[in-house]
């Protein structure tokens, strides 16, 4: 008899459809009932593990459906024993205002004291727990927002390591990081099994996108370090179980119908189910050669995406595998990706949200650093300085988008453009949401009256979820972001070679390091951020508060 691995997940939702995604120990059909509606789904296999994604369709905006799952007829979904609220589909309603949570980075090791302290608390549980108190569901984002760094496939817990040392030793390369898709899928299993967050993530949807922990750290963050790493011997299959792994475990779930219909390993799962055929649908070697093209030829395949919300709209963007390296047209995107990103951002719309892994706007004297190494890194002051350039790209983590100048710049030319109102009426903000360091900000683009913009430029960081920094690092990014922007600023206006942003920006609020997830509230034409972390003081170490840490208004 089959048994529900990992799952439910209520993933993509629309006014009437919504994706329920599962991992079970074999094959099986997946039947997700409501009241008086079933669905159904016959699972598929890569690498010996099994996965559906039932497609729920017929329902009414704004609707409510408590729902189970059922295997091959058996009941999997509740545990009868469980004490959380029933698993809800919630559809899109375009007259409730948006609301959605977002962050990112967050390690799966035990939630107790121990790991309390050297971890923090887990903001995700907290939030799942006080969620479970929520009955009416009037404190329910609409959406949770996963901006990177899902899993950490290069710095595993204890658990991991016994898992992967029961396969190899740790002594052969590489180590105690993950070697392939296997390893991948026990990893999702830690990740993602713990109850409460597992009953949160059946009853709220999401998305999600990967960044380099999820594959490596500085994944893609050069050409050179893209050459070094294929040089290794275990490279190749690393790479092809993260992005096999990332398209069924994560990025599958984010498709609209629409995009599922246009996507061409899903469309092999709708054609096997039309035939009738009576064996399981093998997508294992398809989705490893899609993995191996994607290395080498980023434009193959498009891993951004955009969600509809009603008085908003999120453009999720891929800014690591889209990455083009080559010195002579090195950028965040390539040129398909950059020609998608160009018709997803456009006005008509209340509010245009950008999720990208990586900051858009970085406290400005980051940037600046950035923008500068780039152009060492480039060999722009000769080949010595190329040499330590490179080094400290690598070391110091310099390749966001600040370290893709060019692409940073076409960018900003969009989005200027919208908050101008050149391509429909513009938003009332133009909001890019973000994770990868370890703290939390705000930026915002000085005066926009001066460059005609109508919309507000923000830029909002939520990080880590549970991943926080050492309190060494964070006084060093305390001081990145106020107290050298400024010299830094004039260092690199001297610079040679190094352009020169088309705006500036300043940063209002921040940096904070607590482990958080952030809530985004539209409020008409105005947004309503708040930063949360969870708590255990004078409680027990498995029972979480969740408590504000900073509250922005943008309006």
């Amino acid at each position: 008899m089959p048994e529900l691995v990992l799952g439910p997940m209520v993933r993509h939702v629309s006014e009437r459809t919504a994706s329920i995604w599962v991992e079970t120990s074999a094959r099986a059909t997946v039947t997700v009932r409501t009241a008086d509606q079933s669905w159904s789904a016959s699972t598929f296999v890569v690498h010996d593990h099994h996965f559906a994604l039932v497609r729920v369709t017929g329902l009414e905006p704004g609707s409510m459906l408590d729902y189970t799952v059922d295997l091959d007829g058996d009941a999997v979904w509740p545990d009868p024993d469980s004490s959380y609220p029933a698993s809800r589909i919630m559809t899109l309603d375009r007259e409730r205002p948006t609301r959605l949570m977002y962050g990112s980075c967050r390690t799966s090791v035990p939630h107790d004291d121990e790991h309390h302290r050297s971890h923090g608390v887990d903001a995700l549980r907290s939030l799942a727990i006080h969620l479970t108190k929520d009955r009416d569901a009037s404190e329910r984002p609409d959406l949770l927002v996963f901006l990177g760094d899902q899993v950490y496939a290069d710095e595993t817990s204890p658990a991991m390591q016994e898992f992967i040392e029961s396969r190899r030793s740790l002594e052969e390369p590489p180590g105690e990081e993950l070697k392939d898709f296997e390893e991948y899928a026990h990893l999702y299993g830690l990740a993602w099994s713990e109850p409460a967050n597992r009953w949160l993530m059946s009853t709220v949807p999401s998305v999600m996108i990967f960044d380099d922990h999820d594959i490596r750290d500085d994944w893609n963050t050069s050409y050179t370090w893209h050459q070094e790493m294929n040089a290794t011997s275990w490279w190749h299959e690393r790479l092809l179980g993260g992005l096999t792994s990332y398209w069924v475990y994560q990025h599958l779930g984010n498709l609209s119908p629409d995009e599922l219909a246009a996507d061409e390993i899903w469309q092999r799962v709708v054609t096997h189910e039309e035939s009738g055929a009576t064996d399981e649908l093998d997508l294992t070697e398809a989705l490893r050669a899609l993995s191996a093209a994607v290395d080498q030829h980023p434009e193959r395949y498009r891993f951004s995406y955009a969600v509809d919300l009603g008085d908003a709209r999120l453009v999720m963007i891929d800014s690591r595998a889209a990455r083009e390296l080559e010195p002579d047209k090195r950028n965040m995107l390539d040129a398909t990706e950059l020609e998608w990103l160009d018709g997803q951002l456009t006005g008509d719309v209340d509010h245009l949200l950008i999720g990208t892994s990586l900051p858009f706007l970085l406290p400005p004297g980051l940037h600046h650093v950035e923008a500068w190494n780039e152009q060492v890194a480039e060999g722009n002051y000769g080949a010595r300085w190329k040499r330590i350039g490179e080094t400290l790209r690598q070391k110091v983590d310099l390749e966001h988008w600040a370290a893709f100048e060019h692409g940073f710049d076409q960018v900003s030319d969009m989005v200027l453009a919208t908050a101008r109102g050149e391509r429909g009426r513009a938003p009332a903000t133009v909001t890019f949401l973000s994770g990868d360091v370890h703290n939390s900000f705000v930026n915002r683009v000085d005066e926009p009256e001066e460059l005609g913009l109508t919309s507000h430029i923000v830029q909002a960081v939520c990080s880590p979820i549970r991943n926080p920094l050492p309190r060494a690092v964070r006084v060093m990014m305390a001081a990145l972001a106020h107290v050298l922007a400024r010299p830094m600023d004039a260092l690199v206006s001297r610079a040679r070679r190094v352009p020169s942003p088309p705006f500036t920006w300043t940063i209002t609020n921040g940096p904070w390091f607590d482990n958080n997830v952030g809530l985004l509230r539209v409020e008409g034409d105005k947004l309503h951020l708040t930063w949360h972390t969870g708590e255990v003081k004078g409680r027990a170490a498995n029972d979480p508060i969740l408590r504000e840490v900073a509250n922005v208004q943008i309006d």
